[in-house]
């Protein structure tokens, strides 16, 4: 169990009842969709617990914000010093420097602002007797098995940070791939595929468009990945569901 609470340790502000070892460390990362699992869980029971009770834009705003929360913002402010970096068109070094700097520029804080507005928009155009479940357990689900790709498939550039010492295998990508896809069909069925599909393709897409830019991948750049793939993920939902007549 112990690598489980390292990564429930390492993605959410949950609090775990054990000291995390550096051999729980590095072996978590096969249990990140299922953290994704627990994340979207809590994110799904707080949304039926106030959708009868709130119009549908608050209630998206409430559960969003929920969201955040449960995963401390941590992915939140890898996008936007990500946006920062990559959005100042510098040199590889220069934009590596400002993704290191705490600062928040207006990249980062249109980013952060233009993808909050999206998700909340997805759960406020969903009819208030209608669940949200579906897309608030599997987003997060596929964002963390984006995670899991990216740390066994591209270079990770900082000497320090939380891509060192993380151990990916062969099996254990198949194990967090399996989980995440098994899990989707079960929730959506046959057409679950779809959302798999738009997961894996922005995820294959954004590690190769900052591996050409800066190298490889850092923290800030992992973090960015995963709200990215949860946003896609949701719209695909969305834009499924609306076009088989939710």
């Amino acid at each position: 169990m112990k690598p489980l609470w390292a990564a429930i340790t390492f993605l959410t502000r949950i609090p775990v009842p054990i000291r995390v070892d550096e051999a729980a460390w590095r072996n978590s990362p096969v249990y990140y969709p299922l953290v994704g699992l627990i994340v979207g869980g809590l994110a799904a029971a707080f949304d039926w617990g106030i959708a009868s009770h709130f119009p549908p834009w608050v209630r998206g705003v409430l559960v969003i914000g929920w969201w955040v929360l449960i995963t401390g913002g941590l992915h939140m402010d890898g996008l936007m010093d990500t946006a920062d970096g990559l959005g100042s068109y510098r040199n590889r070094e220069r934009m590596l420097e400002i993704m290191k700097d705490s600062r928040i520029g207006a990249m980062g804080v249109l980013a952060a602002i233009f993808l909050i507005f999206i998700k909340v928009s997805v759960a406020a155009s969903v009819p208030l007797s209608a669940s949200l479940a579906a897309p608030l357990i599997l987003a997060p689900v596929w964002g963390r098995f984006a995670l899991v790709w990216a740390l066994a498939g591209y270079p990770y550039l900082r000497e320090k940070g939380m891509g060192t010492g993380l151990h990916v295998t062969r099996s254990s990508w198949l194990i967090a791939f399996l989980f995440s896809l098994g899990l989707t069909w079960v929730i959506v069925g046959v057409s679950g595929g779809v959302l798999a599909l738009a997961a894996i393709a922005m995820t294959a897409l954004f590690c190769a468009w900052v591996t050409r830019r800066l190298g490889g991948l850092t923290g800030d750049v992992y973090g960015a990945l995963v709200e990215i793939v949860e946003t896609v993920v949701l719209l695909t939902w969305l834009g499924w569901m609306r076009g088989n007549g939710l």
